[in-house]
């Protein structure tokens, strides 16, 4: 018989890590809404030519297969070319500029590695049709206000244009059709260092002269307001890259005004992003604590809706790999740990009490606190354990004496302690103190 197994890169979630993902997906729907973001849900699967010549290098990891009609179908590589698709299709019918967030999976055929799979989940945030350096803003301060109020640590987020790094290239004297394997070494920075990147340029046709020039500029550091002045003076005369840098700007100063805390951003001249859809401002945020590689990124990409929609709409954006955001969760004791959705268990005293215990959880669900209730009656110390393994705070007992008396009995698992309350307030006087924190 063979092995019961998944699907290698694929993974099955049970309920201990499903609560903790839904804790990470609700503090960004949460966050999300509060900017005014629409929700949208597009299918996993796409026409393979939807998806094909949008995503350079990355391409052959595209999942394609053909259905029984013999159509060419392949599985959404991401979020972004979907939303390209959806908003030239429904045109009409959507207001510009348009905020839009999308959570699903998506699927890539690559080597699956710590916090790299071929199963992965998503959370995606888009302004759709504004070239305003104020979306780029928002869109980085949401994912600095998200990262924070996950308790994310030292995070930092990383800022650069792409016609920044196409200054750099031009500068050192290469082509624009070179600039594309500049963009390709650098994006291997944090990777394989500086020498790594010195010999990928090398081999790729690159002299040593610019290649020495690349480097010497891409690792520019300081303040973002010291690098983006080193930056203009360095690349003067390159209209593009100058206009790169004002843009930068603009950015930076809409994070000032939105309150995004200085140490929570940076410029990085070497930040490259490997999608080949970038056309200005790319942005990802990291950790010393994970130093596999970033934690989530995203940028501008103003072409790509045009492929579809016959013209171009500006557009930015960003993607939270919630899958890589619980793996970091998990390593660094973030956010919370529930064992079970339940706050309290109704026992079953005997087959006499169960029509009116299941009438008390009724009235504790109604009253919005998560209930369980043991599914055979018998002896309470048993009950009582179960829902302390399943991780359930409070245990209430309606015996006998306690219907005559007009009681309920609690008992707080965690602090140790118990309480008689009226039967006829219970659910109330409970939900007021779960929602004081008692």
């Amino acid at each position: 018989m063979p092995a019961i197994q998944n699907v290698k890169g694929m993974r099955d979630h049970l309920p201990a890590d499903m609560m903790l993902r839904q804790y990470i997906v609700n503090t960004l729907t949460r966050i999300s809404e509060a900017h005014g973001f629409e929700p949208l849900q597009t299918p996993v699967i796409e026409y393979a030519e939807t998806l094909e010549g949008k995503l350079g290098d990355d391409e052959k990891l595209i999942y394609r297969f053909e259905d029984h009609g013999g159509r060419r179908l392949a599985l959404r590589y991401d979020q972004t070319v979907p939303l390209a698709r959806v908003t030239a299709q429904y045109a009409s019918q959507l207001a510009l500029p348009w905020r839009r967030y999308a959570y699903g999976p998506s699927y890539r055929g690559e080597r699956p590695a710590r916090g790299r799979y071929r199963e992965f989940y998503q959370f995606d945030l888009d302004i759709v049709g504004s070239a305003s350096p104020l979306a780029d803003a928002e869109i980085v301060a949401i994912l600095c206000e998200a990262l924070a109020a996950l308790g994310f640590p030292d995070f930092v987020t990383l800022l650069n244009h792409r016609q920044i790094i196409g200054g750099i290239a031009r500068v050192s004297g290469l082509s624009e059709a070179a600039a594309g394997g500049v963009y390709r070494a650098i994006d291997k920075f944090d990777k394989i260092g500086a020498q790594g990147v010195r010999a990928e340029l090398l081999k790729s046709g690159v002299d040593e002269a610019a290649a020495d020039r690349i480097l010497e500029l891409v690792q520019i550091e300081g303040a973002p307001a010291e690098v983006l002045a080193a930056l203009e003076q360095r690349l003067a005369g390159d209209e593009r890259a100058l206009a790169a840098i004002a843009n930068l700007r603009a950015v930076i100063a809409g994070l000032t005004a939105m309150g995004v805390p200085a140490d929570q951003y940076r410029v990085a001249p070497r930040l490259a992003r490997g999608l080949s859809y970038y056309t200005g401002v790319v942005f990802e945020a990291i950790t010393p604590h994970w130093p596999e590689g970033s934690l989530l990124g995203g940028g501008r990409y103003d072409d790509l809706i045009g492929l579809f929609a016959g013209r171009n709409i500006p557009t930015v954006g960003l993607a939270f790999g919630i899958d890589r955001l619980h793996d970091v969760m998990l390593e660094l004791n973030l956010g919370p740990r529930p064992r079970t959705t339940a706050v309290a268990f109704v026992t079953l005293f005997g087959p006499e009490q169960v029509a009116d215990s299941l009438a008390l959880a009724a009235e504790l669900r109604a009253a919005g606190i998560n209930t369980l209730i043991a599914l055979e009656p018998g002896n309470l110390g048993k009950q009582f354990k179960e829902a302390d393994r399943r991780g359930v705070r409070l245990a209430l007992v309606l015996g006998p004496d306690e219907i005559a008396r007009g009681e309920v009995v609690v008992k707080d698992l965690q602090r140790g302690e118990q309480h008689a309350l009226p039967r006829a307030a219970v659910a109330s006087l409970l939900a007021e103190a779960l929602t004081e924190g008692a």
